[in-house]
């Protein structure tokens, strides 16, 4: 545990922190407060270990020195809180706790006060087991953050925050608070809604990000702004994503992209010195989003490895297989992967099969380079030349292991991009030690959406091109935009923005919002920007995935004081929950159930 403490006044329950009770206060006479971590009877004394946020102290009950106190030592139990004083002592040589920062002394306690008890916990605070399962440990939440783990944390959670004021502040960046209650309006997710009472059958939405607000502080004069901001999508939860999240959110005004990425450079090599972080060397490294989907199938690479995906299409162009030849005349793509010298049963080969497929491709062909050749259920189909050409592309080498998926170019690039990590922790081939964050930068504009026959902004539709905007050719539209990722994991990404009202009307109509739907949900950001709207850009970095990252937390529920499930639900508080009926009616609302079948 960490000694550091904040300034303590002394009162009637303290006036010093456990972690403090250091070697340097041999002699001194202190009080301490906390929770009892462990209590050991020795017989003539009780030992007890006294936690509070900074530490641990040991507690000597002796019934010569402890008076009426030591009667109290035999009734303590894990987790009462306890108020003790007494004189530091040192502790003898075979006794010293070399683990801990306040193991070379104990208190010998001569008054102490129970200030409350506890009934036995749901599980072991000190000795915790990692087979509590998590739905536990979140019903007892207030338990768990007790835990050491989740103390360190937090703590530092509340350090990455607050280098992160400190660096924009001095800056010069203003911290600007924007509306939790607002307006729904289409940012690529699903809006959290609120309905109002007095305005019934409309409603507010929880902002997904403070977008809209931080352009018009922009539009405002503020220039450069900055805000922690809560956010909510209503979309489904994962490891590195909740529905209710926290923000670093920055805008500044006459700049452009490499302004912007300069400042935030420098943002984060001061955040993670001060968290502990690694080095970051500035400038960071660059790679445009078609060179990232080219090599790794994604725009968020992880680049501590290689396993890089290779395009096949021109060696097998004129092939007379006629599953490669039909994916290709259809404008799909043939990529590969050579994972390298491998030996691997046919039953796990067959396992690779159903993970591509359960990625979502049609299937998977697997070989091992032989001679000149290859070792494959699919070597049949392909001419000795074709295997040549394909082993030369994919740098083949004798016994190693090839990887092709055909498909559309999409598909392609989702489940060998999925692949490719899944191998790299699969052959142990990723250096914990070694980190690597990059830029992605020269994004398309738009990307089509085949299913819904549609464009659909990459980031968001008030992205700005990269030069003038063709209406008649959205799909060949490049934007200003930026992501930075890390061991490919994404941090944070921005773009500079639409300043003037034709441009975004033209944007919106491309993406199919047509005038009469943008007046009547973006309105006042249109109006607004007819009023000297400066050229302006900025960021947005999810804070909750950043401390999962710097912590190595497999998941960001460990790094956010009370989250929700998977499935979004609230173990501790119940949330969400039915209603009364009341206060249904006062909101004009009534909850339709579905019949049952038969019914």
């Amino acid at each position: 545990m960490s000694t550091e403490a904040p300034p303590l006044r002394a009162n009637g329950y303290r006036d010093s922190w456990c972690g403090q009770v250091l070697p340097e206060k041999v002699g001194a006479e202190l009080r301490v407060a906390g929770w009892v971590n462990r209590r050991r009877d020795h017989g003539g004394l009780i030992f007890i270990d006294l936690r509070d946020r900074t530490g641990i102290v040991q507690l000597v009950f002796n019934p010569d020195s402890s008076g009426e106190s030591f009667e109290l030592a035999h009734k303590l139990r894990a987790e009462d809180v306890l108020s003790a004083s007494g004189k530091v002592v040192r502790r003898s040589e075979e006794t010293v706790n070399r683990e801990l920062a306040t193991g070379e002394v104990e208190l010998l306690v001569t008054g102490a006060e129970l200030l409350a008890g506890s009934e036995t916990p749901p599980f072991q605070i000190e000795g915790f087991s990692s087979e509590v399962g998590e739905d536990t440990r979140l019903r007892y939440r207030y338990l768990d953050l007790r835990r050491e783990q989740m103390r360190e944390a937090l703590q530092l959670r509340h350090r990455v925050v607050a280098a992160m004021r400190e660096f924009l502040d001095g800056e010069g960046f203003v911290d600007v608070e924007t509306p939790v209650l607002t307006r729904s309006t289409p940012e690529g997710a699903r809006d959290f809604l609120v309905p109002s009472r007095q305005q019934q059958g409309s409603f507010y939405a929880l902002p997904q990000s403070p977008q809209l607000f931080k352009q018009l502080l922009m539009v405002s004069g503020f220039e450069r702004y900055y805000q922690v901001a809560r956010c909510f999508r209503d979309e489904a939860t994962r490891a590195d994503r909740q529905a209710e999240f926290t923000q670093l959110d920055v805008e500044m005004s006459f700049v452009d992209g490499d302004d912007v990425i300069a400042v935030n450079e420098r943002l984060l090599a001061h955040v993670f010195e001060r968290a502990g972080g690694p080095r970051i060397e500035t400038p960071m490294q660059r790679m445009c989003f078609d060179e990232a989907m080219g090599r790794f199938g994604t725009d968020r690479p992880d680049l501590r490895f290689g396993l890089e995906l290779v395009d096949l299409g021109d060696a097998l162009r004129a092939t007379e297989f006629k599953v490669f030849r039909s994916v290709l005349d259809g404008g799909g793509a043939i990529r590969g992967i050579n994972a390298g010298r491998r030996e691997l049963p046919r039953s796990e080969l067959d396992g690779l099969i159903s993970r591509a497929q359960e990625l979502g491709a049609k299937g998977l062909v697997w070989a091992f380079r032989e001679g000149e050749g290859w070792r494959s259920p699919t070597a049949k189909f392909l001419s000795e030349g074709e295997l040549a050409d394909l082993n030369r592309r994919l740098g083949a080498e004798e016994g190693d292991l090839l990887l092709l998926v055909a498909d559309q170019p999409a598909v392609v690039n989702a489940v060998l991009g999925q692949m490719r990590l899944d191998l790299a922790e699969r052959f142990d081939l990723i250096d914990p030690e070694e980190n690597r964050l990059v830029w992605i930068v020269d994004w398309p504009l738009m990307e089509w959406n085949e299913g819904e026959k549609r464009w659909d902004a990459l980031h968001h539709p008030f992205t700005a091109p990269a030069g003038e905007f063709d209406p008649a050719q959205p799909g060949a539209a490049r934007a200003q935009a930026y992501d930075v990722v890390w061991n490919g994991q994404e941090l944070g990404g921005g773009s500079i923005r639409i300043h003037d009202a034709r441009t975004q009307e033209a944007v919106f109509a491309a993406l199919g919002i047509d005038a009469e739907t943008a007046r009547a949900r973006f309105g006042f950001l249109l109006e607004a920007l007819q009023y000297g709207a400066p050229p302006h850009g900025g960021i947005a970095y999810g804070v909750d995935r950043i401390v999962q990252r710097l912590y190595g937390a497999e998941t960001i529920r460990d790094v956010i004081a009370f989250p929700k499930t998977a499935s979004g639900f609230d173990l501790l508080t119940g949330a969400p929950a039915p209603v009364d009926e009341l206060q249904l009616k006062e909101l004009g609302i009534g909850i339709h159930k579905p019949k049952l079948a038969g019914h």
